[in-house]
């Protein structure tokens, strides 16, 4: 059933992009350095932002997950060389 559901809620999300997509069809001119420029249609100019936003926060992501893992490694090393103290007695002391 949940496969369904989700299904369904790709299937709406695809169709109102690919509508928005339609309604932006016009072209678009994006101009670069030493005078170059590029006609194309908005919905392009549109796909690659998205996409190289897409690809620096996944850069973003993974790099952070790296460090995270490096200092989770030197930790463990850093514990196994420490000695772990002995637990005190939970006994009480007799006070008489």
């Amino acid at each position: 059933m949940m496969r369904y559901v989700a299904w369904s809620l790709r299937t709406i999300l695809f169709l109102l992009l690919l509508g928005f997509a339609i309604k932006n069809d016009g072209a678009v001119t994006v101009r670069f350095f030493l005078g170059t420029e590029w006609q194309v249609p908005l919905v392009v100019v549109m796909l690659v932002m998205f996409a190289g936003g897409v690809v620096l926060g996944a850069t973003a992501t993974v790099a952070t997950l790296f460090s995270q893992r490096r200092e989770i490694r030197r930790l463990k090393r850093a514990s196994e060389r420490t000695p772990v103290p002995r637990e005190a007695s939970t006994e009480i002391p007799d006070a008489f």
